[in-house]
């Protein structure tokens, strides 16, 4: 029972990360009354990311110190609906963001677009290979946007982010040096490409050899100054090799911080509170429409009721479907009869990676950036042949370096002993000698993988944790393992000394203990039925039509690529039927 409510606003932004930022600033500049409420506390360029202090390895990249504390908020894991699920109580698999900015802060950068076939995945496998090639109890939908809709959204977060790279395909025209596989863009990126790392080079002259198409990865790294929409100013990136799991010291890393919030802050209509996480979405007596937000206030210890005419949910995905939960918003997803959808097709992402140790070659490690590199798309979805491979998804193939921290970017080959004067011998040795070349691979959705609520576990409010219910499939492994194959085949024609490959193979269980992605989607899923999905098109609840979800969790199942360059777009693309078409009537959009 909340202990106070507090003055109406017209919106309540639940999570000042990404997606909230987008959203409130596009909504501030209609006049509307809006209040952002984060659960975590108030970062910026400076003082949190200064130099010397965030540059402290042991701190941000070992302690986490821009991460949720799982002491506050964490939920539980199991493989199968046979098993307990136990809490995730030290984070390793993937690393939701704590604070304003959340996971914009300490991400890498890499800022994909979807291929138009991933939107429509489902009717593009049946239409293309025939609908008897998609395993039992695999559930892939389509998204129920296009992608040519979604264009001028994406160009839109490009060009606020200032992304670094090459455009492959221009209205239909391939450009010499892109991607020749993504789908059709108005025009190029808002900045040239990084410099590349000597290692990607070298992995680009490979795989041109093999007949390959190498690009620059398109980077939120800003290559040269630059200035938005918003007036926000990014610096030149001076590669310092701090960017995952760090704030960015340099305004060079596009992050809600350096590219919108400074400017939102000015708009006299816009206020956030910090500190104040939010517990349950309020709903009318009659079910169909949100009436505001019940949220746990830390400086004061109160529950505090705060009434809003229209609530958008931007938090961290797997936070989108736990609120919906508790709040009753959505009929939950039930595995064993395949009804109901909050819960709904949990997917995450699929890597693996090959080392390549040379003694006669220094990639110079501690030279980078989060996003540099050369990539190959020539195995990406819509280029494979499900039926004759035998599995459904793909992966983008990336040589190149992010940085070469000491503890968590010092590797040596195999058969190093792990401590002692071998380890330190081997360390020597090998630590500017090393490359890699990594997979980033999709991940489809099954009908038992999914979310729900705990029924043993609560959090400090006496609240059901939620349960993740997810393991690897046999479509996903050999997907993984037929990317290893082909980036083997280039690594040995590079000649190293020796190379090692680490890559999910038969008989592999999901594993929260080490670091994979940050990359869980799904389970707040959109659509164009109210049978199989939570929200529709424009990222609104069908069940109240003043309840928009943000973020990743709106992704039927995972693309082959990072997920921000699709979160963006589409909080763009709701942002836009929101401020033209709701507002002027609020009802339905679908």
């Amino acid at each position: 029972m909340a202990t106070r409510t507090d003055p109406k606003k017209d919106v309540v932004i639940l999570g000042l990360g990404w997606t909230g930022s987008i959203l409130g600033m596009e909504l501030a500049q209609e006049g509307l009354e809006i209040l952002a409420l984060e659960r975590g506390e108030d970062r910026n360029t400076v003082p949190d990311f200064q130099y010397p202090g965030v540059i402290d390895e042991l701190k941000y990249g070992i302690r986490y110190g821009f991460m949720q504390k799982p002491t506050k908020m964490t939920l539980t894991v199991r493989h199968n609906t046979e098993q307990t699920a136990l809490p995730y109580r030290h984070l390793g698999s993937f690393l939701p963001g704590d604070g304003v900015g959340g996971a914009g802060i300490h991400w890498n950068g890499h800022t994909w677009r979807t291929q138009d076939v991933e939107l429509r995945l489902k009717s593009y496998v049946e239409e293309t290979f025939g609908a008897d090639i998609i395993p039992e109890g695999m559930q892939i939908q389509d998204w129920g946007v296009t992608q040519e809709e979604l264009e001028p959204y994406y160009d839109r977060l490009e060009y606020m982010m200032g992304i670094s790279g090459k455009a492959g395909n221009i209205n239909g025209e391939i450009q010499e040096g892109g991607n020749p596989f993504e789908a059709p863009r108005a025009r190029d990126y808002p900045n040239p490409p990084l410099d590349n790392t000597y290692d990607a080079e070298l992995f680009a002259d490979a795989a041109r050899k093999f007949g390959y198409h190498p690009f620059p990865r398109p980077a939120a790294n800003a290559s040269r100054a630059y200035t938005n929409e918003y007036g926000m100013q990014l610096g030149p990136c001076n590669y310092c090799g701090f960017c995952e799991r760090f704030g960015c010291l340099n305004y060079s890393k596009a992050s809600p911080q350096t590219c919108i919030l400074d400017a939102l802050k000015q708009k006299p209509n816009f206020s956030y509170k910090t500190h104040a996480e939010v517990l349950k979405i309020e709903k009318a007596a009659d079910g169909k429409t949100a009436t505001g937000v019940t949220y746990f206030d830390e400086k004061t210890g109160d529950e505090v009721f705060q009434p809003a005419d229209l609530v958008l949910v931007c938090t961290y995905s797997l936070n989108n479907v736990h609120l919906l939960l508790l709040s009753g918003i959505g009929q939950p997803y039930d595995p064993a009869t395949g009804e109901g959808v909050v819960g709904r097709n949990y997917s995450y992402q699929m890597t693996g990676g090959t080392a390549l140790f040379f003694k006669d070659k220094n990639f110079n490690p501690f030279i980078g950036t989060g996003s540099v590199g050369m990539s190959i798309d020539d195995f990406s979805i819509s280029q494979i042949d499900f039926a004759e491979e035998g599995f459904i998804g793909g992966s983008y193939i990336t040589g190149g370096h992010t940085g070469g921290r000491p503890i968590q970017q010092l590797s040596t080959p195999p058969g190093t002993p792990s401590w002692g004067q071998g380890w330190k011998e081997a360390a020597g040795q090998w630590y500017a000698c090393k490359m890699s070349i990594g997979s980033h691979g999709s991940n489809m959705s099954y009908r038992d993988c999914y979310l729900d609520l705990d029924p043993t576990y609560t959090d400090r409010h006496g609240r059901p944790l939620m349960r993740m219910t997810f393991n690897w499939k046999d479509n996903d492994i050999k997907m993984t393992q037929f990317m290893k194959g082909k980036i083997e085949e280039v690594a040995k024609s590079m000649n190293p000394d020796k190379m090692a490959s680490g890559f999910k193979h038969d008989g592999s269980q999901y594993d929260v203990r080490p670091y994979q992605s940050t990359h869980n989607v799904g389970g707040a899923i959109m659509g164009t039925d109210p049978k199989t999905s939570v929200i529709n098109r424009y990222l609104q609840s069908w069940d109240c039509h003043n309840v928009f979800v943000m973020g990743a969790s709106a992704y039927p199942q995972n693309t082959q690529y990072n997920p921000t360059g699709p979160l963006g777009a589409l909080a763009y693309w709701a942002a836009d039927a929101i401020r033209k078409d709701y507002l002027k009537n609020p009802r339905p959009l679908m």
